[in-house]
């Protein structure tokens, strides 16, 4: 299941990258570049947090914040 939220993860960031690099070679239009990257950072941050978890260390409980 991991594997699945970091291919999509990958595909969302990818979403962001991609029609960027486009526009910046007038390959592609301003509002194209503002829908994917809508999109792909959306899809970024409702997957990411699946996969992304950190290990709490052993001693985490006695730490007050």
């Amino acid at each position: 299941m991991t594997l699945a939220f970091k291919l999509v993860s990958l595909a969302a960031l990818l979403l962001v990258t991609i029609p960027c690099l486009l526009y910046f070679m007038n390959s592609t239009s301003h509002d194209t570049v503002k829908s994917t990257a809508l999109v792909g950072t959306i899809v970024w941050f409702a997957t990411t947090p699946f996969w992304m978890g950190r290990e709490l260390s052993v001693d985490a409980d006695k730490v007050e914040i």
